[in-house]
């Protein structure tokens, strides 16, 4: 199963619900998160900073609770600033408040999600625990003081005391050298206090991260991302930006966490040309003065997307040309196995970016907001603007397999980086991943890949199997909206399993129409953003899963059966 792009959505000033009177340089949306069902309505709603705003005084700053839709659009929405939504502090000049903010959940034990914000400016830096109302106004705060986050990211609860703990970048602190940067973990107690005397700062030469890092790397970024046990070896694994290292390339690093003291045990660099990362990124100067594509500057987890049993990553160059996002999908040794690009060009998604929109410039996960198995990721944008955020839906889609050596034949070609007159590859050699996105480009429904030269053709419903001499594969693409099923095969459809009842509040009784079964006969549950739950092997016609142990949701029930893949999707009530 593999995730790809399905609609996107705007939220804008003015724009699909969203109306909150925003001034030309507030910058909107240069952070967000998803901060859980505040008003209890069963829909995820965001935090969004804007942290130039000047309510109380010039660059003050502000944030947003945006209610929503599970469309992606905007119920209504509620501003947090020295002005605004019952918050009893006084914000100076230049205090920059909303320049991070996470979803942090329960914090104070009533029912109600509640927000970490952060407020860089150095007179006046501080860490703000806001316990929230329903109405998204302000119940009550913490202000943790002299706390500098220009980045704030929730990372779970890494010391199992119920509470969701924080990394907090500073991309200018000066350890080691001028601007390389630190990541700080924050552990917070019953009162929403931080706990100093157990805060982990990771630099060079602290917490265990050694050297590596350079002046004016900028580490610790404005997200970092908590990835889980990657490697599987009992460590959790962060991702950390570095967004001006190697001449403003831009980098990040995964770092592998000692399971008690925090400190990192082992780390991998991400950037072009190394830790598997092979697309070339820009040095040049941009419009603002900086240089380079920053690779690395904001970053969330997204699960699995590629269906490999490995997290992988979303992140972003914004200041390479548009922005471009990045889908990072990751080895378990922590470096990188591919990648697609999200921008004006590619992705799927059918964005039309300004030349300098600095898309990808925030990034952060909300999950199934539409509640249909689908997930939805943010992007930052707008430079120039009063900031735009743009909601990515992404649909779980699956390649079936043909069994055996075959391809499409006949029919109109969408896309092809092969040239079969010559026998030589016209374009770049393309991991499944990428031949995969450039299917859903193209919404084509019938795919042929080859694993050993990496030829992609992409054909329209017209086009028939044939065998193959090449060795190439022929794979149909369930997500195009012109699939046509062809006899040949017929997708293997006695070998599809009867699932019921569906939905079910418990026991999901599977039976198969073949009643003999090979041992690599197996069928799989997975989550709705790909995280195998569990895989079994089929034994006979008729057995039994039971999901009782498993939240309400959607999941997918992937089948196995002399090399043909079938899916099926299932709903736990």
């Amino acid at each position: 199963m593999q995730f790809g792009p399905d609609s996107f959505v705007e939220i804008a000033e003015g724009l699909n619900g969203f109306n909150a009177n925003l001034d030309a340089g507030d910058r909107f949306s240069r952070d967000h998160d998803q901060a859980g069902d505040i008003n209890g309505d069963g829909i995820i709603d965001l935090v969004i900073g804007a942290r130039s705003d000047d309510d109380g005084a010039t660059d003050a700053g502000a944030v947003y609770i945006v209610f929503m839709n599970n469309d992606g659009t905007v119920q209504s929405n509620q501003k947090i600033s020295a002005l605004e939504g019952g918050f009893d502090e006084t914000l100076l000049q230049s205090n920059f408040f909303g320049y991070g903010v996470a979803g942090i959940g329960d914090y104070d034990a009533d029912g109600i999600p509640d927000i970490a914000v952060s407020a860089p400016s150095t007179n006046n830096a501080g860490l703000y625990i806001i316990h929230l109302n329903r109405d998204g106004t302000v119940k009550d705060f913490v202000k943790n003081s002299s706390i500098t986050a220009q980045g704030l990211s929730a990372i779970g609860d890494l010391n199992n005391d119920g509470r969701i703990d924080l990394a907090a970048g500073d991309p200018n602190a000066d350890f080691g050298g001028t601007n390389r940067g630190a990541v700080s973990l924050l552990f917070l107690n019953g009162a929403s206090r931080v706990m100093p005397n157990q805060t982990v700062t990771i630099a060079t030469g602290m917490g265990g991260f050694g050297t590596g890092l350079e002046d004016e790397d900028r580490f610790g970024g404005r997200a970092s991302a908590m990835l889980g046990d990657l490697d599987n070896d009992g460590t959790k694994e962060l991702a950390v930006g570095a967004f001006m290292s190697d001449g403003g390339k831009g980098a990040i690093w995964i770092l592998s966490l000692d399971s008690t003291t925090y400190n990192v045990v082992s780390k991998v660099k991400i950037t072009e040309g190394q830790g598997g990362f092979t697309d070339t990124l820009t040095t040049s100067i941009n419009p603002n003065g900086s240089a380079g594509a920053n690779l690395g500057h904001a970053m969330c987890s997204v699960g699995d997307l590629n269906g490999d049993g490995n997290p992988d990553l979303m992140t972003g160059a914004n200041q390479q040309s548009e922005g471009w996002g990045y889908i990072l999908y990751l080895n378990e040794d922590k470096t990188v196995k591919t990648f697609t690009r999200i921008n004006n060009t590619d992705g799927g998604f059918g964005l039309t970016l300004d030349p300098e929109e600095r898309f990808s410039r925030s990034i952060s996960f909300i999950g199934d907001l539409r509640g249909d198995g689908t997930i939805a990721v943010n992007y930052g944008g707008g430079a120039g603007s009063t900031g735009i955020l743009y909601l990515l839906f992404l649909k779980p889609c699956n390649f079936v397999e043909q069994a055996g050596f075959q391809r499409w034949a006949g029919g109109n070609v969408l896309f092809s980086n092969w040239s079969h007159p010559n026998q030589i590859l016209t374009g770049d050699s393309l991991t499944f991943e990428q031949c995969s996105f450039k299917a859903f480009e193209t919404d084509a429904p019938f795919v042929t890949y080859n694993f050993n030269d990496g030829r992609c053709i992409c054909m329209d419903s017209t086009a028939t199997l044939s065998a193959s001499t090449e060795l190439s594969t022929a794979f149909i693409n369930n997500c195009a909206e012109n699939t046509i099923i062809t006899s040949v095969n017929d997708l293997d459809i006695k070998n599809q399993p009867t699932v019921y009842p569906n939905p079910t509040s418990s026991i999901l009784n599977l039976e198969f129409k073949q009643a003999t079964f090979s041992k690599d006969d197996h069928f799989m549950l997975f989550s709705a953003i790909g995280t195998q739950l569990f895989s079994e092997g089929i034994q006979s016609a008729q057995t039994t899963v039971d999901l009782s142990g498993y939240p309400a949701g959607m999941y997918f029930l992937v089948s196995s059966i002399g090399g043909v893949v079938n899916t099926v999707r299932v709903v736990k009530e």
